[in-house]
């Protein structure tokens, strides 16, 4: 049993160190994030798909309330930095916010951040 693990293991460490995610944070007003979450859900997250960049693997929001505010994070991954770059440019590190996401915004990252997935477990 413990040989099998040790094997996925590799397996998994070994796709994880080619593997980048890029996460972004944005805030909207309380009254704003359903509208921005609708927008990002039925427009924003289909043109990014619809681009078809090779390498780019799947994205991930996440959503917290605050106390005056909504914060939302999405976590893209892609094969590579190349990748990414193929996605945002030569300044791939340049945050990708549309206009009209920039209308119900507060504020966002002006840079997005770049980690290398050394691991990933899922159950």
């Amino acid at each position: 049993m413990s040989l099998i693990v040790a094997v996925v293991r590799e397996k998994v460490l070994k796709r994880g160190d080619k593997m980048i995610s890029r996460i972004w944070h944005g805030w909207t007003t309380l009254e704003n994030a359903d509208v921005y979450e609708n927008l990002l859900k039925t427009d924003i997250f289909p043109g990014i798909a619809a681009k078809n960049v090779a390498g780019y693997r799947g994205i991930q929001l996440l959503r917290r309330q605050l106390r005056n505010e909504v914060e939302f994070v999405t976590i893209m991954q892609f094969d590579s930095l190349d990748a990414v770059k193929q996605f945002a440019g030569e300044d791939y590190e340049k945050s990708y916010v549309p206009d009209k996401a920039k209308t119900v915004l507060l504020r966002h990252d002006e840079k997005s951040q770049h980690y290398a997935i050394k691991e990933s477990i899922t159950y």
